[in-house]
């Protein structure tokens, strides 16, 4: 099993918006691929004035599923996201493998 970390760092100003986008539009449009088998989101504490720090994890089978998910998924749905939010919202990606 492998966990697909985004992890994102959020400005103040649209951290609510954000966060209503994310768990109603975003989040269920990356379940719907069918990719993952269940997902979960994390707020870092401790948090400087730069902004708040999000991690969304998704929880995939292996390499094959989430390669597909990276060909034919992913393009469009970070497309939407940086659209919508650009520089406001800006993170990176990490996978993964979960051991015991």
């Amino acid at each position: 099993m492998l966990i697909y970390n985004v992890t994102m760092n959020v400005d103040h100003e649209i951290v609510a918006d954000w966060l209503q986008w994310m768990k109603s539009v975003h989040i269920p449009d990356v379940m719907a691929t069918g990719k993952f088998t269940e997902y979960r989101m994390l707020r870092m504490t401790g948090q400087a004035d730069s902004g708040l720090t999000y991690a969304i994890q998704y929880t995939c089978a292996d390499h094959s599923t989430l390669n597909d998910y990276m060909a034919n998924h992913a393009p469009a749905l970070q497309k939407e996201h940086n659209e919508r939010y650009g520089h406001k919202a800006v993170g990176f990606r990490t996978v993964l493998e979960i051991i015991d």
